[in-house]
């Protein structure tokens, strides 16, 4: 909620319903008073995604986004993004190593080498 209360301006109600929105579109209704160490991993990462749309950002950044999940977690994290692109007007920046997720997501693919863009 601190994010919304001194970035936007939000009251702590108004920041309250939005964080509650926002778990609820990433799945995580049922979290809304749980600490991350409560959750696993993959709840941990929709929950990062959830409090960075809080501030209403126009790009957002993934770095390896699902590099620590385990391959179940990994779909549960990818539904967000997903829904993310579908439903809001967001630029998304992705790093990963992992060429289906780029290939599936990405509307542009920059590979990178010695810190400059190789292709």
């Amino acid at each position: 909620m601190e994010g919304p209360i001194r970035g936007l301006g939000l009251s702590q109600k108004q920041a309250k319903e939005r964080g509650a929105e926002l778990l609820a579109m990433v799945g995580l209704s049922d979290k809304l008073n749980h600490y991350p160490s409560q959750m696993s991993g993959g709840q941990q990462q929709r929950a990062a995604i959830a409090r960075a749309l809080a501030v209403r950002p126009k790009v957002m950044l993934f770095d390896e986004v699902t590099s620590a999940l385990d391959p179940e977690l990994v779909g549960e994290v990818l539904n967000v993004i997903r829904k993310l692109g579908a439903e809001h007007e967001l630029t998304m920046l992705m790093v990963t190593h992992q060429m289906g997720l780029a290939r599936e997501f990405a509307d542009r693919v920059c590979f990178f080498y010695g810190g400059k863009i190789a292709e």
